[in-house]
């Protein structure tokens, strides 16, 4: 545990990817082999099971502590995370630990079914053997909550240089289902385990934001176009007899799209598509408002099947017939998917439409037609490329169409998690409803640190009431906000939901008298439905 927290604490210090890379690495080299494999688990997602709920935590602390509740509220509010505030009030340690990542990891799962005496036994025994930083990281393996600052391409760069193996192959190894109690290091980054499961996927090929002229790109012969949908990417893998469909956060939603399950007869074993998960109509997709009905449910019932249809856009293939055929260009696959998805005639799957252009001033046009069709732009893919493992800047590009943009002032601050703990980072905005102003959008990214030092300060100073870590604040504050979509929301007191709402620019220039109304954005509202 000593060693993880070390990591950690170099990680969090640390916003050079080098130094990260380097970090990881070290770690790797010096760790016990099961602890290597919990850190990959924890850092793509895999969380153990939570045996203890966190309010348990905060009783448990308050009392071990005799802080008074007001106190432990306001303290929770200053630090802006529990994990680390009950490791920063409790007294120092009596005893020492010596036990593993992997030790305390098992130990928790043992938990699982305990009444709460034991449990408390356990917990309180815990935070008497651990140093402050380390029980802030035994308080996470219990919350499930770790935000540490590293994406999976960095983890995938650091095992892929510590190992000397491909990345590709790396990311594959790591991504989707396996047990971190019964892997073994070696045999998950060299991939052992890959072929055994029918239902494995391939990681996703990803774009990069265009960021420059069309022109630059070279001759649009050379490229292929289609729409960029706003959906859940997603594979369809059919193995052995069985069907599959995967999210790209690895997530398998088989049970939530039976829509899709009849690809199960048409398929031919050893297939894997990549697609995008919408909501479709005779053939044209719905609002993303209208696939949120169907998101993360259980049980579906005729209603919401009839409400929200689901349907299949498919972008590629990545296998076929058992054979790994993501090596061979872009074209060549593009030839063998429309072979084998225009012998499937249904409605709720469709091959995505290649835009034929003879210029990039037509297609430039083409992409103006993006919203009359729920589309977010358009994705250019180059016809010689292969089907990359996350991101390869050159082959493949996002190019969205511009943002809708409101401006809106903060009425409310929240200081953030992680490094931005002592900062109020998070912000929510509003726009005037006559008299009034009424909420409209919450947002945290878009500032420079500059910006959020000085949003801090003005919080600071001008906080009219407190409601837990929330600040209301003066509504002076301007900001123009982007956001790709606005929907219908009977949650919303607006009666409307902005799609990634974040801030586009700080507007030092308008004061809070000529920010936009919340009749201006039903009447974009009534806009976006026409067209």
């Amino acid at each position: 545990m000593k060693h993880f927290a070390q990591l950690i604490q170099q990680l969090e210090l640390s916003n050079k990817t080098n130094d990260k890379i380097a970090s990881l690495i070290n770690y790797f080299n010096e760790a016990n082999e099961k602890d290597k494999v919990w850190v990959i688990a924890l850092f793509t997602g895999k969380k153990p099971k939570r045996p203890i709920k966190s309010a348990l935590l905060k009783v448990w602390a308050i009392e071990i502590t005799q802080t008074p509740e007001w106190l432990f509220t306001e303290s929770y509010s200053n630090v802006g995370d529990l994990s680390e505030t009950i490791a920063l009030l409790l007294p120092p340690a009596t005893q020492t630990s010596d036990l593993n990542l992997y030790q305390w990891i098992e130990d928790l799962h043992e938990l699982e079914g305990k009444d709460d005496e034991t449990k408390k036994a356990f917990i309180l025994n815990a935070w008497d053997s651990l140093e402050t930083n380390e029980r802030f990281i035994f308080n996470k393996l219990i919350s499930g909550n770790f935000r540490i600052g590293v994406s999976s391409k960095m983890l995938v760069n650091a095992l892929a240089k510590l190992s000397d193996l491909d990345s590709a192959q790396i990311t594959h190894s790591i991504m989707g289902k396996w047990d971190p109690y019964q892997m073994t290091f070696a045999a998950l980054i060299n991939g052992e385990h890959v072929n055994t499961d029918n239902s494995w996927p391939y990681p996703f090929c990803l774009a990069y934001a265009l960021d420059s002229e069309t022109q630059k790109l070279g001759d649009i012969a050379d490229w292929q176009a289609e729409w960029k949908w706003d959906g859940i990417r997603g594979q369809i893998v059919k193995r052995n007899g069985e069907l599959f469909i995967w999210s790209r956060g690895e997530e398998l939603v088989t049970d939530q799209f039976p829509e899709l399950h009849f690809l199960m007869d048409v398929l031919p074993n050893g297939v894997v598509l990549d697609g995008e998960i919408l909501a479709v109509k005779d053939k044209s997709v719905l609002p993303f408002s209208t696939l949120q009905q169907r998101l993360n449910r259980k049980n579906i019932t005729k209603k919401e099947l009839d409400a929200a249809p689901i349907g299949f856009f498919v972008y590629d293939l990545l296998e076929y017939n058992a054979e790994d055929i993501r090596e061979k260009p872009l074209a060549e696959r593009r030839e063998i998917l429309e072979h084998l998805i225009n012998n499937i005639d249904v409605e709720n799957v469709l091959l995505s439409t290649v835009i034929k252009a003879s210029s990039w001033e037509d297609l430039a046009a083409e992409r103006e037609k993006s919203r009359s069709i729920n589309s977010e732009g358009l994705m250019l893919k180059k016809l010689d490329s292969h089907y990359h493992s996350g991101r390869k800047r050159g082959d493949w590009w996002k190019w969205k169409v511009n943002p809708y943009t409101v401006d809106a002032v903060m009425i409310y601050a929240q200081k953030g998690s992680g490094r931005r703990a002592n900062f109020f980072t998070d912000y929510t905005f509003a726009v005037r409803d006559g008299e009034n102003l009424v909420t409209i959008a919450k947002a945290y990214s878009g500032l420079t640190d500059k910006e959020i030092k000085e949003v801090n300060a003005f919080v600071n100073k001008n906080a009219i009431e407190k409601f837990g870590p929330v600040r209301t604040v003066k509504p002076e504050l301007v900001f123009e906000i982007a956001f790709e979509g606005i929907a219908e929301s009977k949650r919303h007191k607006a009666g409307l939901a902005l799609r990634f709402p974040r801030i586009l620019r700080w507007r030092k220039d308008k004061p809070a008298s000529e920010i936009n109304t919340l009749e201006d954005l039903q009447q974009l509202l009534q806009a976006t439905l026409i067209t």
